[in-house]
């Protein structure tokens, strides 16, 4: 069960958005960018995916505590991919946990640059887990490659049990207007003058989505494949390291399509037409005969 519920929202505390999944982030009004680590308590065990910075590290980990969990409980931290925003603060979970049985896992490509954050705890790839992590209650995880959605080793993780999908940079957002769970008027869903508001609206939380993507994604195919191998997961809701929760079954129809339709998408906003990379000079260039 999803918990939407936007009444007496507490940021200063952890906020469970289902059952044993909390946001643990951190709520910044002036920042553009605000991050959102999630912690998953089953029983006596514990993930935290995508941990946050090392600055966030005190906030993150206090809410961490307030839930009554243990550090000692952390069995894995989890990386969709190896951004500092995630990864920065790997030493300090390690300090607090100090257990030797804690695995850090992400894809084999992000590993490789994991290892530069100081880490030292045994590293498993998303490939050896043969894409699934599993509670001892059987309470399941499933990894789902989105390659260069932004990086190589990007991927984005379901938890069978609530539908929730954790979506890493996908679905992501920045601007300065913040809400944990994204919420529309009914005349913004399916709105088609994006450029120019017809309410006035000085800020548009989808226009907020969409220019994040368009800066943060390499391409358009990069994208639209992640969105594709995403539609084939059964969630229910969407949780995005950056930005906003989504719940609603027809916001997240309306961003799915407006994401797709995009063509100004990482190096496609810069290069319009893969016919001006012309190349016909190339031997010129190099040409090392002496006259």
């Amino acid at each position: 069960m999803i918990n939407s519920d936007t009444t007496n929202i507490d940021y200063e505390n952890p906020i469970e958005i289902a059952e044993g999944i909390y946001w643990v982030g951190f709520y910044d009004a002036k920042s553009g960018l605000h991050c959102n680590p999630y912690l998953i308590v089953d029983n006596e065990e514990a993930i935290v995916i995508d941990g946050g910075s090392r600055p966030d590290f005190a906030t993150v980990m206090m809410k961490i505590l307030q839930t009554g969990l243990e550090p000692h409980q952390i069995n894995a931290l989890l990386y969709q991919h190896y951004d500092p925003d995630l990864c920065g603060s790997i030493p300090n979970f390690e300090d607090i946990i100090e257990s030797s049985s804690l695995r850090i896992i992400s894809d084999e490509s992000s590993l490789m640059f994991i290892r530069h954050y100081s880490a030292s705890s045994q590293m498993v790839s998303i490939e050896d887990v043969n894409y699934h992590y599993k509670f001892s209650s059987g309470r399941t995880l499933q990894f789902i490659k989105t390659p260069y959605s932004h990086s190589s080793g990007s991927f984005v993780t379901f938890d069978q049990k609530s539908g929730m999908l954790f979506t890493s940079d996908i679905f992501g957002s920045y601007g300065t207007e913040w809400d944990l769970f994204l919420k529309l008027r009914p005349q913004c869903i399916d709105c088609v003058s994006l450029t120019k508001c017809p309410s006035n609206r000085e800020n548009c939380p989808i226009n907020d989505i969409l220019n994040f993507h368009k800066i943060i994604m390499p391409s358009r195919k990069a994208l639209k494949y992640a969105l594709k191998k995403m539609l084939e997961v059964p969630f229910t809701a969407i949780a995005p390291q950056h930005g906003s929760i989504i719940t609603d079954r027809n916001i997240m129809r309306y961003i799915f399509e407006q994401l797709i339709s995009q063509k100004e998408v990482g190096i496609d906003r810069i290069i319009k037409d893969e016919n001006s990379l012309n190349f016909s000079n190339l031997r010129e260039r190099f040409n090392t005969d002496e006259h």
